[in-house]
């Protein structure tokens, strides 16, 4: 058997990161087995479908690396095949037309509330003869679902499941508008598409045992399920906004890497022994079903940005350069021309090395872009009083003897000016620090030095002397 995935979000929203998760375990499944992964938009609920929203899938699936192996199928492009499955089921008498009126719909549920039994529809034309319906009225199709036995479900994850038929009504395939809906189309086009393997959320089980009604109805080979435990909150509660980042653009936004979310993600729910840090191709290598849990994960946003921190320090630092200058673009005061960018990829191997975000790396490097005159926070004030700028000015004068302006060289510079007047290297390093940055952070002062260059480094320990 060629094994074949999906990933079928609809384009009603963001990119949720359960969807994310639930792409990622598709594409790794598939690419595991030597098979295909595909993508389908589900798109027939025009009224809440966006082309921003799709927009949003693509670029972030391609964010974090995971390619389908066929163009994209939209399912809304599909709706003549739909209605015919529905019409062969019709033909075959498994599916019926019924002419119930939204107000009679509702009095079933109603009525059904009032007797303690489930609100379902309750099959008033299932074996009634149409000639009976009023003449031209519009109708649905619904399919006839058992009415005895059960539904039983072999999922790879969950084990067996199985529902009474009893508790199940017979479900609506084609609207009185002669749309398809969800359900449907679900079946229709995982069949056609091939999918041997779905794997999804959860919360799509009860689904499950509807769908399979209509596999069965066409008498077509169900594909393997595997339903996915929902990802919540660190509270255990469902995720949310309160909770901090829930989409693959969010998280994008606040800084993370595409490798640390999609290693974090997929050690949310699936474990091979202590494997912590995978690369793609030992994810590929390793992944399969029976590693996945039954329990719901829960987000802990500390332990993805510290392994966030873990992918960063091992990232390319032109890489990293390209994306902190992207983020220091549209902030004021800020220059980003190349020479500000050549001085953040000299001193990357520095800010790296404290970041857990793309977002704290981008605040910690703005200083190399900011224009002369710039402000000081109190701290750095602090370190710019009589005696700190009486250091600035002895070390200025140091610093523009050092040939070649390299830390090395810069380093021994300080440590000899330190020695000389007989205080700490701390006692010079600070006040630098201060006049450099606006603060009292930064990287070792000898490369942040180097980073700025001799020209940019007196200018702005002049800046700082004439300060106040």
């Amino acid at each position: 058997m060629t094994v074949r995935t999906r990933f079928a979000p609809s384009p009603t929203g963001l990119l949720h990161i359960g969807n994310a998760r639930a792409a990622l375990f598709n594409f790794l499944f598939a690419r595991h087995h030597g098979g295909q992964f595909l993508l389908r938009i589900e798109d027939t609920d025009k009224e809440r479908s966006t082309q921003h929203a799709v927009d949003v899938i693509f670029d972030g699936l391609a964010w974090m690396g995971i390619t389908p192996d066929e163009p994209a199928v939209f399912q809304s492009t599909r709706q003549a095949r739909h209605t015919e499955v529905a019409q062969e089921l019709l033909a075959k008498g498994l599916a019926y037309k019924c002419y119930c009126t939204a107000e009679e719909l509702k009095a079933m549920r109603e009525e059904a509330i009032a007797d303690g039994r489930p609100p379902r529809y309750n099959g008033y034309w299932r074996d009634r003869d149409v000639s009976e319906a009023p003449e031209g009225a519009p109708f649905a199709v619904r399919l006839k679902a058992p009415r005895e036995g059960e539904t039983v479900i072999h999922d790879l994850v969950q084990g067996e499941v199985r529902v009474a038929n009893a508790e199940m009504d017979d479900l609506i395939i084609l609207r009185s508008d002669g749309t398809p809906t969800y359900l449907h189309a679900v079946v229709v086009d995982d069949h056609d598409m091939a999918i041997s393997h779905v794997i999804r959320g959860d919360d799509h089980l009860t689904n499950t045992f509807r769908q399979a009604m209509i596999y069965r109805a066409m008498g077509w080979d169900l594909p393997h399920f595997a339903h996915l435990p929902l990802i919540h909150g660190p509270d255990g509660a469902k995720l949310s906004k309160r909770h901090g980042a829930q989409s693959v653009v969010d998280f994008r936004e606040e800084g993370y890497l595409p490798e640390a979310l999609c290693n974090y993600l997929l050690r949310l729910g699936w474990g091979h022994g202590d494997a912590e840090i995978l690369s793609r191709d030992e994810q590929i290598r390793l992944f399969d079903l029976d590693g996945v849990g039954r329990s719901p994960s829960r987000m802990d946003y500390v332990k993805l940005a510290h392994l966030n921190g873990v992918y960063m320090r091992e990232a390319d630092d032109a890489r990293l350069t390209g994306d902190v200058m992207t983020r220091l673009t549209d902030r004021p005061g800020i220059t980003t021309d190349e020479a500000v960018r050549q001085r953040v990829l000299t001193l990357m191997p520095g800010l790296k090395e404290r970041a857990k975000l793309l977002t704290d790396l981008a605040d910690s490097a703005a200083f190399l872009g900011r224009s002369l005159p710039f402000d000081y926070d109190a701290k750095a004030l602090k370190q710019l009083s009589a005696d700190g700028k009486h250091v600035l000015r002895g070390v200025a004068q140091a610093l523009a003897l050092v040939e070649p302006f390299r830390a090395e060289q810069i380093d021994a510079a300080l440590r000899g000016y330190a020695e000389e007047h007989a205080i700490k290297l701390g006692q010079v390093a600070q006040p630098l620090r201060a006049a450099m940055t606006g603060s009292t952070v930064s990287p070792g002062i000898d490369l942040t030095l180097e980073a700025l260059g001799r020209d940019e480094v007196l200018a702005r320990i002049g800046a700082a002397i004439a300060h106040g």
